[in-house]
């Protein structure tokens, strides 16, 4: 089992959390079970998936919780885009958190790719 809290994309994506929930209180009344609850929700699913595939006993199981941290920042980044098309938010105010969720997308696509490597060291 791993220590989730030692890593830095868990971390990460907790860095992320915070972000968002600041920035959802910009959205309208009208908002709170449409657009803020979605945003809301696939954040917070980053971290949490990474933290339940860190309990899981294998790379497999591990890599799965990981893509599924992946889709929901894909999901997360789009609503983003969406708030900004809506003109909730300015672009350029959106740029950091967009690069933050760029830079978690990067850090979990790489530890994929090292736990695949693992599995395939394991095989041969």
């Amino acid at each position: 089992m791993r220590n989730f809290r030692k890593l830095n994309v868990w971390q990460n994506g907790i860095s992320i959390v915070k972000r968002i929930y600041r920035l959802v209180e910009l959205l309208p009344e009208n908002e709170k079970y449409g657009l803020r609850s979605q945003i809301c929700r696939a954040a917070i699913s980053v971290p949490s998936n990474i933290a339940e595939g860190c309990g899981r006993n294998t790379d497999a199981d591990f890599r799965r919780f990981l893509d599924i941290a992946l889709g929901s920042l894909f999901e997360l980044e789009t609503q983003l885009i969406i708030m900004v098309e809506l003109k909730y938010v300015n672009e350029v105010k959106m740029n950091d958190l967009i690069d933050l969720i760029h830079q978690e997308e990067k850090m979990i696509n790489s530890l994929i790719t090292k736990l695949k490597a693992n599995c395939e060291q394991l095989k041969s």
